[in-house]
């Protein structure tokens, strides 16, 4: 203990603050390694946000964090507190409703979490207490527990391997449930375990919990009687995660390393970032613009209140005298009391059920993607996944689309197309000539028709068969595996390599199982991993025999991985694969450019290269690296990086044997897409960690690059063509093609497509990853323009390829353009685990439920089957998400101000008393009941164009681009109309008002009349009005259209016609039924309202369509008549 104190205090070789010590069995060690052990959380899942005793108060203090909820809320108090003109019902029971929906909302979807906790947490588990099988269940489980799982159960927390069924210490596992590789993983026993887990003594170090899957360093120490203490290194070969599930073996027993919200599982489902829209940064730049005109209204009030009263006789009226109270009052308080009654009486201005319909609106609204029958994909059985439904709306916002190439616009389905061997091509075709088993063509021009040696070839093959991670599933009777298939190699149509047993290969990507069926075709067959012996087939059907001793991991910094294999005859050997980029430095130069020309040349026609390289390791070599592995093994602190740095101290020094060509097809409709997408405004850059050549090729197959684009190049080739330093030509070309895409080309115009501007130059640019290292995080401070001038040459490019990048450069390249002038809205795409990052920069993040796993559908916003559907989700529902609540925003702000103006108006005329014009349950049913229905109805259904017509069109995306429908323009038109229909209400009104005799017996109405007839023809003409905006109608458009109009009759007939107890007093008992029963109150209202709608009717009547739209329209509707007339609601 002292030792491990003075450790502590002064650092030694390991931060052990960093790790945690685990007791195996919670056994006691032996005396010199007396610990206390810390106490660990339990194994209780907890995905849940409330519980019954904090939901009120949690969720109340969440929901009045939003502006408008606080503000409605300190209305309310007003209301209670000081003596103003309307109830605090009127308030209070519409804020009440928002915050009731939302409480009960929020609450049902915690309710589900906890329901799910529960099923997790009293999940059956079987733990080994004192040597015998104990049942238990998951919540029980504590670290340092040794538990029982058996085959086809999930892990119940973390556990380390100890002990499995298989003979050789291993066991299989599916991870699908947390990132969506659904093959087989191998994983590990603990090497020299006990047989006999009861006498097992052994302590754990390992790191803290952290959230990343594929990373875990910990050391086991064993102890055992009159020995040393054995010390294993642990890795994640070693450790189970919850949430996998145990496949292919009987059973295994674990020790539970982390339990409870402390598993990788856990931790992985936390932290993501909130995303907003813009349509929210819109609707609070409108919320101030009307908060300001309810302030100006209140000081107008007031200010004219006290003129008013100031004048002889109007301050105390003989009819209305004051208390000595009031007399009494603070002339300053008054007045702040009397502006806070007006600001009470006008706040209906703002809109707080908006924010109601705007998130049903969002949440019923992502349902539709999910339902979309386009998105489904019979291959893999699944449709689109909505993971986040607040931005729905971006999706109709896109102005730059930043996508992976592999896997995303490719279909990651990999085929052995040819090799080189040693400077010398073999290519597998439908014809070929039989040479000694091997299929040779066009081989290099002086060498045509020639070949490597037969040790070349063999060395090659058995590199191709023995460096991989694959494994050999075996297969059953009726399953149809790739060796039933007769491959037409050397000219004979005869299977190469028929195993006695049929065998399907699983590997984390697919290039490895492209490789060792590659090797099949040309007579190598890999037959499969067992206890650490690699076991191949040669031409001569000798089956060949390697102890694997090491294996050196592939990791997107070094790109390649090695593995170390052992003969039968004891020589030991490394076998390389890797990038070219990777490997060249590490090999003979003389070996390189033999090799060069083959590997360009297939990068260039579009395939995937790998370079393959070898070692002979001394006895000597050997033991020094492995001494070194093993040190680095059994590091706590920095594993990686000390793994990293012998790994390539080893892979030094190589001998190059060849090079393998790997084809990539394209995605189902790649071009088509793509091609869409620009044509809608949107520019699309490529980021992929592949070379230049094949990344090149594929944006040519996708349409990115046309053949008259002219490619402005910065990579590392180009910099070192000037012969100078690298940050002087980078600046050098940075200026030059500045100055061609920039400064010399002309300006472009709004509207025009690519394919109409053909006098126009197009530029693509392509840069690398090591160049733009230096334009983001340039060594020279004054050369901080780099940035600057080439996010310029990019934004004014038709299409941009960056090629060979890390992940996190992909993040780099989405946060600068996102972070650029004018905020551009971006998207990324991807498929696999290195584009998460950015994925999760992006506003908008598209996952690819593609062969890399589904960590980019996890992390993603909207997840689909394939690149083809991104189409449709943008053009289509993108376009049309936008326009909805584009529309709901402005006609909420609209309809408010109709509602509130007549009432400021009012006080003009009674005296700026604070007089209501309205009842009180007109200004509470306003918004909840009256109007709310129709508005949500039009924002889920609303198709302002066909889907056929959407989608054919991709110019039409360009008429929403850049928040058309939510500038200062349309906000201001539709506030002009709101000004032009109140005054309209209000004096057309008072204008049938100024006939004093208005019924058959003579008798006036009085204000409640006046009111009353004001608030009919308001809820008709707001309700009309969305009528007539509607282009798409159906049965719930209708049925609520016309529903809230009948609604609000009946409930004035029924508000009116009894008299309700709980009321002091009845303002409209009978107010509506008389008013109706005037031919001139009917005469008025009808004609208000048409002329209310007047302007609305003249401008569809005589405001022309853009030309393009009507255009478009009508060569869609003559080639497809039927598409659009009926077409049904499918979004």
């Amino acid at each position: 203990m002292l030792r491990r104190g003075l450790n502590r205090l002064c650092g030694g070789d390991e931060k052990r603050v960093d790790s945690r010590t685990i007791y195996v069995g919670h056994r006691p060690c032996p005396p010199t390694e007396a610990f206390i052990p810390p106490k660990f959380c339990d194994n209780r899942i907890v995905s849940s946000k409330y519980t019954v005793w904090n939901f009120l108060p949690k969720n109340l203090f969440e929901q009045f964090r939003r502006i408008a909820n606080f503000y409605f809320l300190i209305i309310f108090l007003v209301q209670v507190i000081v003596d103003t003109p309307t109830s605090p019902v009127t308030s209070g029971l519409p804020l009440f409703f928002v915050i009731t929906v939302t409480a009960i909302k929020q609450g049902y979807e915690d309710w589900l979490r906890h329901k799910a906790d529960k099923e997790v947490n009293k999940y059956p588990a079987i733990r080994l207490e004192k040597g015998r099988r104990a049942p238990t269940q998951s919540e029980n489980i504590k670290v340092g527990d040794v538990v029982e799982v058996v085959e086809d159960e999930t892990f119940p927390c973390d556990l380390i391997l100890l002990q499995s069924s298989r003979d050789d210490g291993t066991c299989f596992v599916t991870t699908a449930s947390l990132d969506g590789e659904s093959n087989h993983k191998t994983h590990y026993t603990v090497p020299d375990m006990e047989k006999d887990l009861e006498s097992l003594s052994a302590t754990i170090e390992c790191e803290q919990p952290q959230p990343d899957l594929y990373k875990f360093v910990g050391r086991m120490h064993i102890y055992r009687r009159d020995q040393e203490t054995l010390v294993r290194s642990l890795g994640p070969e070693n450790l189970l995660l919850k949430g996998a599930t145990l496949k292919n073996t009987k059973k295994i027993y674990g020790v539970a390393l982390y339990t409870g919200m402390e598993t990788k599982m856990a931790l992985n489902y936390q932290g993501k970032s909130q995303k907003r829209s813009a349509v929210e940064k819109s609707i609070n730049g409108f919320l101030l613009v009307y908060l300001s005109i309810l302030v100006s209204k209140a000081l107008v009030c007031t200010s004219l209140k006290y003129w008013w009263q100031s004048r002889d006789g109007q301050d105390e009226p003989w009819y209305n005298q004051k208390t000595q109270k009031e007399r009494d009052t603070y002339k300053f308080l008054k007045m702040f009391t009397d502006f806070l009654s007006f600001m009470v009486l006008f706040n209906f201005i703002i809109p707080v059920s908006m924010y109601v319909t705007v998130e049903m609106q969002k949440f019923l609204g992502s349902f539709f993607i999910t339902w979309d029958k386009d998105f489904f994909d019979p291959e893999i059985e699944e449709g689109a996944l909505v993971n986040t439904s607040d931005l729905n709306e971006e999706l109709g916002q896109v102005e730059y689309v930043f996508t992976d190439k592999t896997g995303t616009l490719t279909q990651n389905n990999m085929e052995f197309i040819e090799c080189c061997i040693d400077g010398f091509q073999y290519k597998n075709r439908d014809s070929c000539s039989e040479l000694d088993g091997f299929c040779v063509t066009d081989g290099p021009i002086s060498k045509l028709q020639e070949k490597a040696g037969r040790e070349k070839e063999e060395l090659f093959l058995r590199a191709l068969c023995l460096c991989h991670t694959v494994q050999v599933k075996e297969a059953g009777p009726d399953e149809l595996t790739e060796l039933d298939l007769v491959d037409q190699v050397d000219g004979l149509d005869r299977p190469l390599a028929q195993p006695q047993e049929e065998r399907g290969f699983i590997a984390s990507s697919p290039d490895e199982v492209a490789l060792v069926k590659g090797a099949m075709k040309y007579g190598f067959t890999f037959l499969g991993l067992e206890s650490k012996t690699m076991k191949i087939k040669n031409r001569q059907n000798d089956i060949e025999s390697y102890d694997l001793l090491h294996v050196l991991n592939f990791d997107p910094v070094r790109r390649r991985m090695s593995v170390i294999v052992r003969s039968r005859t004891g020589e030991t050997m490394l076998f390389c694969k890797g990038a070219d980029s990777s490997i060249f430095p590490r090999v003979k130069q003389e070996e390189v450019d033999r090799i060069r020309t083959h590997v360009e040349r297939n990068a260039t026609e579009g395939y995937r290269t790998l370079c393959v390289a070898y070692k002979r390791l001394s006895p000597e070599e050997f033991a020094e690296a492995e001494e070194r592995l093993q040190e680095a093994r059994l590091a706590l602190q920095d594993r990686d990086e000390k793994l990293t740095a012998v790994y390539n101290q080893v892979e030094t020094n190589m001998s190059l044997i060849g090079a393998t060509a790997v084809e990539d097809r394209l995605q189902e409709e790649a071009a088509e897409t793509m091609e869409a997408l620009q044509g809608a405004g949107m520019k699309v850059w490529v980021l992929t960690g592949d070379k230049m050549e094949t990344a090149k090729s594929t944006c040519y197959a996708c349409r990115l690059f046309q053949r008259g684009t002219e490619l402005l190049e910065l990579t590392v080739r180009t910099l070192e063509d000037g012969g100078r330093r690298r940050e002087e030509r980078l600046y050098e070309l940075l200026q030059d093609y500045h100055k061609r895409a920039v400064q010399d080309a002309p300006p472009a115009k709004p509207g025009i497509t690519r394919s109409w501007a053909t006098a126009q130059q197009e530029y693509g640019f392509i840069i690398d990853g090591a160049t733009l290292s230096l334009v983001l995080n340039p060594a020279d401070a004054n050369s901080s323009r780099y940035k600057s001038l080439f996010l310029q040459i990019c934004q004014n490019c038709c299409a941009v390829l960056c090629c060979r990048m890390a992940p996190l450069q992909k993040a780099q390249i989405v946060r600068m353009v996102k972070n650029c002038k004018g905020s551009p809205i971006t998207l990324s795409i991807g498929d696999g685990a290195n584009d998460v990052s950015m994925i999760l920069e992006a506003h908008v993040g598209i996952g690819i439920k593609g062969k890399e796993g589904r960590q980019a559908v996890r992390n993603s916003d909207y997840a689909i089957p394939k690149l083809k559907h991104l189409k449709k989700l943008l053009l289509a529902h993108g376009h049309l998400y936008y326009v909805r609540i584009a529309h709901l925003v402005q006609y909420f702000f609209y309809k408010n101000l109709c509602f509130i103006l007549p009432q400021f108006l009012y006080q003009f005329f009674c005296g700026y008393s604070q007089q209501p014009l309205y009842d009180a349950a007109y200004l509470t049913m306003y918004n909840i009941c009256f109007t709310s229905m129709p508005i949500l109805a039009y924002s889920l259904l609303e198709q302002h164009l066909c889907i056929e017509v959407l989608m054919d069109n991709a110019i039409l995306y360009r008429d929403i681009a850049k928040n058309a429908n939510l500038r200062w323009g349309p906000f201001l038109y539709w506030t002009i109309l709101g000004v032009f229909q109140g005054l309209m209400f209000f004096f057309g009104v008072r204008f049938l008002f100024s006939n004093p005799a208005l019924q058959d017996n003579g008798q006036v109405f009085g204000n409640w009349s006046y009111g009353t007839t004001v608030f009919t023809i308001l809820v008709f003409t707001v309700t009309l009005k969305l009528a007539l905006d509607t282009r798409h109608w159906t049965w719930i458009n209708h049925f609520v259209i016309w529903g809230s109009l009948a609604f609000y009759v009946f409930f004035s007939f029924f508000w009116g016609g009894i008299i309700w107890p709980f009321l002091r007093q009845q303002r409209l008992y009978f107010v509506f039924a008389n008013m109706l029963s005037s031919v001139s109150a009917w005469l008025t209202i009808i004609l208000l309202i048409l002329l209310s709608l007047l302007p609305d009717i003249l401008l569809m009547v005589f405001r022309k369509p853009k030309t393009h739209v009507r255009q478009l329209t009508e060569d869609t509707l003559i080639h497809r008549p039927e598409s659009c007339s009926s077409h049904t609601v499918i979004v």
